[in-house]
């Protein structure tokens, strides 16, 4: 077979909708034209995409697919196949691995597996701590998405709390630079002060307390005096908290931001009162916080503050999430319904379509200046997939990819449902099943 047509679907790209076909040759789309103009080719397989909508492929910039050393939780191939349930086409994979990712030689082992097993596109980040600056400046620049620098708790020794080792992070760095950001300090007496209130006993609720919103803005406040600081290039990861906004520009264009901002789908759905029904299972770092700061977020990415929208899928065992709160495990599985999250804020009015494809798919290739992903153009990579905006299900385990087997959403109706997924022009996901026959690439970064 040569490739596909796709054709008279409701395509979502570049801030408009429109009915198109779409021609796949090979890895690339050859051509998009007004549906129902294009005549099939010989040698090429037909979708009539009749009734449904055709995105670019989704780029998450931050999972954790746990490989090496946590895979009980999870694996690339496993929640590789998750992704492409989902739409998500591209994944950037962070370094709190075991061994942690800080060494270009650690970092080429992930290639080397994700080359082998994952059906989606993939890159790595780098992972910073105190020691390892050396390590950084001779970075694949090409290869490599992004440094990560955790600026608050973290796995190991990952935790960059040396002022010292920050600037030289923040200075020397050849790359963007990522951050998670809230201040360790604050969080450690917060959660002393808990102690004091609920001896052992903490509960769930109480966690946006401890990892409070202040601990998050004076986080955030440094990187982003260090960037302007040494002119980094600096993507400040999961943004939970509306004050926060106020450090991120909202006037400069994409493509000239040096420093830049991301929110992840549950601090869009989520917020502080859902604690009361799910508990653990919706405890993450940074935490979910109240309904204005939701709010506040939403607002964000309206007003362009807020440049990318992510999962931070961090799946742990359903075990793990029944701990109680001092001893759980802070993370939520995420990529697969990252989409229909995202879907049913626009079914409530909340964000429109082509406001969902900016942040989702088109921000993350230029913010991270991917090679000939992201958009939906002739010559560039066929990530895509479709959808059926009217489609409502169950999210139950029999359609639950990721290794661990559970998800926050369990038992609740979505409304759309991703029915076709293409990476680098093959078909890897259709109707509920994930072919094996696949692998994705490496991403490449032109910058």
């Amino acid at each position: 077979m040569k490739g596909w047509l796709i054709q008279n679907a409701k395509l979502v790209n570049e801030n408009r909708i429109s009915d198109a076909d779409i021609l796949i040759t090979g890895q690339i789309i050859e051509k998009i034209a007004a549906a129902n103009t294009i005549e099939l080719p010989s040698g090429y397989q037909l979708i009539d995409a009749t009734g449904y909508h055709l995105f670019p492929g989704i780029i998450d910039d931050q999972v954790h697919f746990r490989e090496p050393g946590l895979t009980y939780k999870a694996d690339i191939a496993s929640e590789s196949k998750a992704a492409v349930a989902g739409g998500v086409t591209s994944f950037m994979d962070m370094p709190n691995t075991k061994p942690a990712s800080l060494s270009m030689d650690l970092l080429n082992q992930r290639f080397e597996i994700a080359a082998n097993c994952s059906v989606a596109n993939y890159s790595f980040y780098l992972g910073a701590s105190n020691e390892n600056i050396a390590e950084l400046r001779n970075v694949d620049h090409r290869k490599v998405c992004g440094i990560k620098v955790f600026m608050g708790s973290s796995t190991g020794n990952m935790l960059v709390d040396d002022e010292k080792s920050l600037s030289a992070i923040f200075a020397e760095s050849p790359i963007l630079v990522a951050t998670h950001c809230e201040d360790q300090y604050r969080i450690r007496a917060n959660t002393e002060e808990a102690l004091r209130l609920f001896g052992e006993n903490i509960p769930p609720g109480h966690h946006p307390i401890i990892r409070s919103a202040e601990a998050c803005y004076q986080s955030s406040a440094i990187a982003v005096e260090l960037a302007l600081k040494y002119n980094t290039r600096l993507h400040v990861l999961h943004l939970t908290t509306a004050r926060e906004l106020g450090l991120f520009n909202a006037s400069t264009p994409l493509c000239e931001k040096r420093i830049t901002a991301e929110v992840c789908v549950h601090h869009l759905y989520f917020d502080s009162q859902d604690y009361n029904h799910l508990g653990n299972l919706i405890k993450c770092n940074p935490a979910i916080k109240n309904s204005s700061d939701r709010i506040g977020l939403l607002h964000g990415v309206s007003e362009n503050r807020i440049d990318v929208i992510a999962s931070d899928h961090a799946p742990h065992t359903w075990e793990e999430k029944q701990k109680k709160y001092s001893e759980c495990p802070s993370g939520l599985p995420l990529v697969q319904f990252s989409f229909p999250v995202m879907a049913e804020l626009y079914h409530s009015g909340t964000i429109t379509l082509e406001r969902i494809t900016e942040k989702m798919c088109h921000s993350p290739a230029i913010c991270f200046g991917i090679e000939n992903r992201g958009f939906v153009r002739e010559g560039y990579y066929a990530d895509l997939f479709l959808c059926k905006l009217h489609q409502p299900y169950e999210i139950s385990k029999p359609i639950i990819l990721s290794k661990c087997g559970w998800s926050p959403f369990e038992n609740m109706i979505f409304r759309t449902l991703v029915t076709h997924t293409f990476v680098n022009g093959n078909l890897v996901f259709e109707n509920g099943v994930v072919s094996d026959q696949y692998t994705g690439s490496e991403l490449i970064f032109n910058r």
